[in-house]
């Protein structure tokens, strides 16, 4: 059991290595002098590569029958291509480098969550007791972050993220694997997934809301600055959400298994779709904030439920890749089609437009999500019955 805190020392300093790339890297592009279109580029590059890191690591971790080993891989590269992100100031050149650099950093994330399920499952524990404490990182960082690089100036971003990364890489080492499945891993049956039509109507799904999550990572800090805020409340706000977030992590030994996961997955995108409601209507930055733990509670329950759902609808010894699937759509092509899509709302309204745009695409996937689960339990009934007679 006491391996297990490796696993949670990991996710905490993966995690506020990723806050410091999230929150600071704009400021950083901006530092260099690139304009606001370039830097939209950029950013939109790391969940591009995103799309096909997070599968093809997942796949490769089930061949090889080692999550750990991947993750080692995954985290150093990251280490080392950083360096050189870090010294290069032409936009050019940044492209390509920068979608090397995330076709190892962004894969790195599914993956420690994946390794944190099979052990939980392996070791009797509950899989939300240690990804919160990838949260408790997120949150630490997000206010720890901005004050050491005010002190040291954004130039030393790459030091503050290395030192993060390299101490998860050393709770990575020490940390214990997940058991392999003894099922041989052959590509065809991995391309397979992408034909089955109950996984796929799923991930099409969790694309409908997730977009819209992935759109207020994006912009909250714009609208914030819009509503009269400023950078101190933007960091406040990412505080009080992430820390709720972590607080579902925690408790959901107590209630992830009172109900069907698509039940859960229905009560995370009514909060969804009330939360942008509200949101779209609130005066000023002050009545955001207290929208905030509406955060913690819709990403904590979708996530984790939509997480160990697509669990179910994969092979035993194609979990890893199913998992990295499942995040590729819902941070990797979310994230791309929510940068652009939101840039192009904001670009022509603004972005209290964007939000109750977001109200009604939440809406919609709160709707799909019911008609999902009605076939899919009706099915499982027939199969049910089926077996019995």
């Amino acid at each position: 059991m006491k391996s297990v805190w490796k696993l949670k020392g990991m996710l905490f300093f993966f995690h506020s290595s990723m806050t410091i790339l999230i929150s600071y890297l704009p400021i950083y592009f901006q530092y260099l002098g690139l304009t606001g279109n370039e830097i939209g580029i950029l950013l939109a590059v790391g969940p591009a590569a995103a799309i096909i890191a997070q599968p093809f690591w997942g796949f490769m971790s089930d061949r090889w029958k080692t999550v750990k080993r991947v993750l080692l891989l995954c985290l150093s590269s990251a280490l080392a291509i950083g360096f050189i992100v870090f010294q290069i100031a032409e936009f050019i050149l940044l492209i390509p480098i920068v979608y090397i650099f995330f076709s190892f950093m962004s894969p790195a994330g599914g993956l420690g969550d994946s390794l944190a399920q099979k052990v939980s499952i392996q070791r009797g524990v509950s899989f939300g007791s240690i990804r919160m404490w990838g949260s408790l990182g997120f949150a630490s960082a997000s206010l720890t972050g901005g004050y050491i690089l005010s002190s040291i100036g954004i130039a030393n971003i790459y030091y503050v993220y290395a030192s993060f990364l390299l101490i998860a890489l050393v709770f990575t080492y020490m940390a214990p694997d997940s058991e392999p499945s003894k099922k041989p891993v052959q590509l065809r049956k991995a391309v397979k997934l992408l034909k089955e039509r109950q996984l796929v109507i799923f991930l099409m799904l969790i694309l409908s809301i997730s977009l819209t999550h992935r759109m207020n990572d994006s912009f909250i800090g714009l609208y914030i600055i819009e509503l009269g805020g400023n950078e101190s409340v933007i960091g406040l706000a990412w505080f009080i959400g992430v820390a709720t977030e972590a607080l579902v992590f925690a408790l959901s030994v107590y209630w992830l298994r009172g109900y069907h996961p698509l039940t859960y997955i229905i009560i995370a995108a009514s909060i969804y779709t009330a939360r942008w409601l509200l949101m779209s209507l609130v005066p000023d930055a002050t009545y955001l904030l207290f929208l905030q733990f509406m955060h913690g509670l819709a990403f904590g329950i979708f996530y984790l439920t939509g997480f160990q759902f697509a669990s179910k609808l994969v092979p035993e010894e194609l979990q890893s890749t199913g998992h990295l699937l499942f995040i590729s759509v819902f941070f990797g092509i979310s994230g791309v089609i929510g940068s652009v899509l939101g840039g192009a709302v904001i670009d022509q309204f603004d972005v209290r437009t964007l939000y109750t745009l977001m109200f009604g695409m939440a809406l919609i996937g709160l709707v799909s999500s019911f008609v999902y689960r009605y076939f899919y339990l009706k099915r499982e009934r027939e199969e049910q019955a089926a077996s019995g007679s």
